[in-house]
C-alpha cells in the first residue's frame, strides 16, 4: 500500500496545483458497450430499452485512487426519430467524491437504406463534495492546506452535443459532453483549478471472419487543453454471438485484456484488466471494470444478432 500522505500529495496536486489543466472526466475502458456517457448522440440507438450498470477500480493499492460507478437506460421513441437517455455517475477521487446526473436525447436521420445520422443533446448536473479535513497534514501550518474550504454538494450545470454516423457495420462520433468549464477551487491569487472542455472521436468497424467470427477494432481519441492526447486503440473477436474477447492500447498509459459473455439474448456482462504502462506500476495492481447490460425487446422478432456496438 502506498503510502498515505504521498497520495494524497498527488492528488492535492491535481485540485490545487497553480495554473493546471488535467483530464477529469471519468475513465471508461470499456466505453463502446456505453457510448452514450460521452456521445449523447448515442441515446436510443440500439433500438430497444437498454439499461447499462458499470464499476471501475483504478489503480488497485493506491489509497484514494478513482472508484466509478455509473447507471445508464437509453430508449427509442417508438415512431419517431428521437431517443432519449438518462444516466447517473459517482466518481470518487481521494478526499473529492462527485455526483453527476445527465439527460440526453437525439434525433436520427436516415444517410441511405444503410445508414444513420444521430445529433445528440446532453444537460447534466454535477454536485461535488472535498473534504479537506480528511487529509493527514504533516505541517499544521501549511498555509495552503489551512486556507481550504470543505467542498458541500457544489452544484454546477452543463451542457453537451454529439455527432453520430452508424450502420449495422461502422460508426464514427465526434463530441463535447460538457461545454461550460466550471471553476472548482479559485483563491484569486495563485491557484485555480477548472473544469475544461473535453473533445472526443469514435471510430469503429464490424467485419465478418467466418460464418463463427467476428472482429471489431476500434478507436477512442480524447483531447483537453492542457494535457497530451489520448488514444484507445482496441480490437475485440466476438465467437457465435456470444463469447467477446480482446485487448486494447492507451498510449502511454496502459494496456488492457477485454471480455465478455452474452448470457441470453437479453443479458450481457463484461470485464476488463488494465495493466499501466507508466512508472505509476510500480505501486499499484491495476484497474477493474466490470459492467452488466440488460435489454428489453419490444419488437423482439426484428433482433436477428446481439449488436456488437
Amino acid at each position: 500500500m502506498v503510502e498515505r500522505n504521498y497520495i494524497f500529495s498527488l492528488l492535492l496536486t491535481c485540485f490545487l496545483a497553480m495554473d493546471m489543466v488535467a483530464q477529469q472526466d471519468p475513465q471508461f475502458t470499456q466505453y463502446m458497450y456505453n457510448t452514450v456517457m460521452i456521445n449523447p448522440a448515442y441515446a436510443g440507438s440500439r433500438g430497444v430499452t437498454s439499461m447499462f450498470l458499470l464499476h471501475r477500480t483504478q489503480w488497485v493499492g493506491i489509497d484514494g485512487a478513482p472508484t466509478t460507478n455509473t447507471f445508464s437506460i437509453t430508449k427509442p421513441i417508438a415512431n419517431s426519430s428521437l431517443g432519449y437517455g438518462l444516466s447517473i455517475s459517482n466518481d470518487q477521487i481521494g478526499v473529492s467524491d462527485s455526483n453527476t446526473f445527465s439527460g440526453d436525447v437525439s434525433y436520427t436521420i436516415a444517410v441511405n437504406q444503410n445508414a444513420k445520422l444521430s445529433f445528440g443533446l446532453k444537460l447534466s448536473v454535477n454536485f461535488l463534495s472535498v473534504d479537506y479535513f480528511r487529509l493527514t497534514i504533516r505541517e499544521p501550518a501549511d498555509i495552503v492546506l489551512s486556507q481550504q474550504n470543505t467542498i458541500d454538494n457544489q452544484f454546477s450545470p452543463n451542457i453537451g452535443t454529439g455527432i453520430y454516423w452508424h450502420s449495422k457495420r461502422n460508426y464514427v462520433g465526434v463530441s463535447v459532453p460538457n461545454f461550460i468549464e466550471t471553476v472548482r477551487y479559485d483563491d484569486n491569487i495563485k491557484r485555480t483549478s477548472k473544469d475544461k472542455m473535453h473533445f472526443y472521436g469514435i471510430v469503429g468497424m464490424v467485419r465478418n471472419l467466418s460464418p463463427d467470427w467476428q472482429f471489431k477494432p476500434a478507436l477512442l481519441t480524447k483531447l483537453v487543453q492542457g494535457a497530451p492526447l489520448q488514444m484507445d486503440f482496441s480490437a475485440n473477436f466476438l465467437y457465435k454471438e456470444k463469447l467477446t474477447f480482446g485487448a486494447s492500447y492507451r498510449l502511454n498509459a496502459a494496456v488492457t485484456a477485454l471480455a465478455g459473455f452474452q448470457v441470453t439474448d437479453a443479458v450481457q456482462i463484461g470485464y476488463s484488466y488494465d495493466a499501466e504502462t507508466t512508472r505509476l506500476a510500480n505501486y499499484n495492481s491495476g484497474s477493474h471494470e466490470l459492467f452488466l447490460r440488460f435489454e428489453l425487446f419490444s419488437q423482439y422478432n426484428k433482433i436477428v444478432s446481439p449488436r456488437f456496438f
